[in-house]
């Protein structure tokens, strides 16, 4: 019995299973030479040769990377400083894409440059605090601050995102233009590397702080001073520096002239620089709890003047907030914007604010039109002159909606299916209703709160056709009761309305504050048959730069109402024009048209929102004090009281005319009908027709800035010690058509 070991596994195995092995099994273990056939080497020995060749391939791809790099390196030449000069202004153009309507900058900029030795050093440090704290160390770039904004180009994101130090961000600035490619970042790298080695650091400091953007229109620290504080750079304080340090970052974010967010954002961001500092050792313990956020100045604006300011200002805006485009690029970028603003349209609107609108000056008007369906602003309004009043009353104006807002209870209401256009209801005035009372007050009349039409008019039963068309308050009243006034809230968003709305009882009445625009929106949707689109003022945006590509408008829509819902609502927005309220626009348009008049509590406001089906446009008229407190517009001198039947609804019909020559007459959907099984509500009790005597006096509110918080009735004394019988609480608001 042979006792030789076994020299491979196939043997091994037959021995330990008592059977020789294959022929085929030994072949396969060993070769001629007692060696192994080179194709069947073992996995582990391939990995380790597919691993040698990674390597060398990867060294050989970085030795060639570094090569690519010296030669483009060698091959890059630093732009000489003055191509500054070669910046653009940014024209924006009407709808036409041709008629130049604004330009938003100088193309030098507005700078003052002063030499580094100017500049405190708590300006300085500051400014390294909040960009680059390793300056004076480095050779001009970050690598992990590259690795982090190529990864971020790779993923789809800008390729300028991130990474860049203040040596970047001067040759950015100083040599190169600001489009958005790795090749162009790629370049800035290389000469940043570059200048590094050329120019000292307090030199590329010195060029940074005299180029670099601080909002306001302000290029360089000097013009920034004197825009944020009045002062010479050289008196700035290191609370003045953290904050000009933190502008440059976002002007539009940080800048507290544009509002309570921006400053916030500007505190915290100061604060932050302050601490680095801090530790850095830059600024000590008790200075830092010395620098408290600083007074800011007035913006006082490089802007154009008249109608035309509120457009340019609305166009940078969008630019900023839609695209992210920095206010640096818009300045000096070249950009060429094509707005919706229609040129004709735009003169015909400001032509008819001028001719018709009241005399008082303290009364202002707000007016914007929007292609229905679309969302394009074809004309706005935001006031007489940019250059004395920086407040667009369009877009930024707020005041109370008045009697247009019974649209939405309509809608809510027809949505319910328990009513139709035919339905009736009780249109007597006053009338009291436990669902508008005060809940706070102390008597049983008190709890009833009393609605009255304009001028106390009585109707009898009317149906919500004739109701729409004679603005009765107190069939709304009960409408919304019958609705909800949540639901009348729900429509209002749905249909565009963006501002802070709140469901109570009384908004049916016009008690939310909006702006016009809102409006304008809102319904538009409605002459769209039910489709809202997101307003929008900039159709497209082109580069001088030809090979980035041109920015074109993406429009949002969305079908948010029923049509047959549309059209009966269409169906009662063509009575106020046809003999209702809106009389004047009926007997003077020359054709066919749909809307609503709405004047608030005490005439603060009034109203005419209307449309044909291929053009929608709101008017909105308030006054106020020199403070911006709400006055009324009652009794003017020469012009009696404002409602949305007079002064709203002519300039809508002087500025429509004009607006639709040319354009055909096209027909409203004709009424759906809809709910028509719907079963009238039952009959109400006996209304309160008079009141307990005597009448207690109602005087108007005080004048307030701030928006009041609606309350839809008051109990008050009638000033007589004896008792007497209880008083029913004054009327929510005499709100007219």
């Amino acid at each position: 019995m042979s006792t030789r070991k076994p020299r491979t596994r196939a043997e091994a195995k037959a021995a330990r299973s008592g059977r020789a092995p294959s022929a085929g099994g030994a072949a396969r273990s060993t070769g001629p030479a007692g060696r192994r056939p080179a194709g069947a080497a073992p996995a582990r020995s391939r990995r380790r040769t597919w691993t040698i060749r990674a390597l060398w391939t990867a060294a050989v791809l970085f030795v060639l990377g570094l090569i690519g790099v010296g030669v483009a390196y060698a091959m890059t030449d630093v732009p000489k400083p003055n191509e500054i000069a070669t910046a653009q202004a940014s024209i924006v153009y009407f709808a036409d894409g041709r008629t130049e309507m604004a330009r938003l900058s100088d193309a030098d900029g507005n700078r003052e440059s002063v030499p580094l030795s100017k500049v405190p050093d708590s300006m300085q440090k500051a400014m390294l605090a909040a960009e680059d704290q390793d300056f004076y160390s480095n050779n001009g770039i970050s690598p992990t601050g590259i690795a982090r904004a190529v990864w971020v180009a790779v993923k789809g994101g800008q390729a300028t995102q991130g990474g860049s130090t203040i040596t970047q961000q001067y040759v950015k600035n100083y040599f190169l233009t600001s489009d958005r490619t790795l090749s162009r970042k790629a370049r800035e790298i290389l000469i940043s590397l570059k200048i590094d080695k050329q120019q000292s650091k307090d030199q590329i400091l010195e060029n940074y702080l005299n180029t670099i953007y601080y909002g306001r229109g302000a290029y360089g620290i000097q013009t920034a001073s004197k825009a944020y504080f009045r002062k010479d750079v050289s008196k700035l304080t290191p609370a003045e520096s953290a904050f000009l340090a933190a502008v440059i970052r976002g002007p539009s974010f940080y800048d507290p002239a544009l509002g309570d967010e921006q400053e916030a954002n500007a505190k915290e961001r100061s604060g932050l620089i302050l601490d680095a500092m801090v530790r850095e050792g830059w600024l000590s313990d008790a200075d830092r709890a010395k620098a408290t956020f600083p007074e800011i100045k007035p913006y006082q604006k490089r802007s154009q003047s008249g109608p035309t300011g509120y457009l340019t200002e609305m166009v940078k805006n969008e630019i900023i907030a839609k695209y992210k485009i920095d206010e640096d690029d818009i300045n000096k970028g070249g950009l060429r914007i094509v707005s919706t603003i229609d040129r004709v349209k735009q003169r015909a609107m400001v032509d008819a604010i001028k001719e018709e609108r009241p005399e008082a000056k303290d009364v202002h008007v707000g007016m914007a039109s929007v292609k229905p369906g679309d969302g394009g602003i074809v004309s706005l309004y935001g006031g007489e002159d940019y250059s004395k009043r920086q407040q667009n009353a369009a877009t930024q104006d707020k005041m109370q909606a008045g009697s247009t807002f019974k649209i939405f209870t309509l809608i809510a209401a027809l949505q319910s299916e328990k009513v139709s256009l035919k339905t009736r209801f009780d249109g007597s005035s006053p009338q009291y209703f436990e669902e508008f009372a005060d809940p706070n007050a102390s008597t049983s009349n008190g709890r009833r709160g009393r609605v009255k039409n304009f001028g106390d008019e009585s109707f009898g039963r009317i149906d919500l056709l004739r109701a729409t068309g004679r603005s009765v308050n107190t069939v709304y009243a009960e409408l919304n009761i019958e609705a909800g006034p949540e639901k009348s809230m729900k429509a209002a968003q749905d249909a565009g309305v963006r501002s802070k709305l709140a469901p109570n009882m009384s908004n049916v009445l016009g008690t939310d504050y909006v702006t016009v625009l809102d409006m304008a929106n809102a319904y538009a949707t409605i002459a769209a048959q039910g489709k809202r689109a997101e307003p929008y003022i900039i159709k497209e945006i082109r580069f001088v730069d030809e090979t980035v590509p041109t920015i074109k408008v993406k429009r949002k829509t969305q079908q948010v109402f029923d049509k047959d819902l549309m059209a009966d609502v269409i169906t009662a927005m063509q009575e106020p024009v046809d003999g209702g309220t809106a009389r004047y626009v009926g007997e003077n348009l020359g054709r066919p048209a749909a809307g609503k008049t709405g004047t608030s509590e005490s005439f603060r406001s009034a109203w005419f929102n209307g449309f044909v089906p291929q053009l929608q446009a709101a008017v909105g008229l308030f006054r106020s004090g020199e403070k911006g407190e709400e006055l009324k517009m009652e009794d003017l001198p020469g012009e009696g009281d404002i409602t949305g039947g007079t002064f709203p609804a002519r300039i809508w019909t002087a500025f429509m005319k004009v607006a639709l020559e040319k354009t055909e007459v096209e027909p409203f959907p004709k009424a759906a009908n809809i709910n028509p099984d719907a079963d009238p509500p039952p009959p109400p009790p006996p209304p309160v027709t008079t009141a307990p005597e005597p009448e207690p006096s109602t005087s108007a509110p005080a004048p307030t800035t701030a928006e009041p918080v609606p309350t839809p009735s008051e109990t008050k004394s009638n000033g007589n010690p004896s008792p007497g019988p209880p008083q029913p609480s004054p009327t929510i608001s005499p709100i007219v058509p």
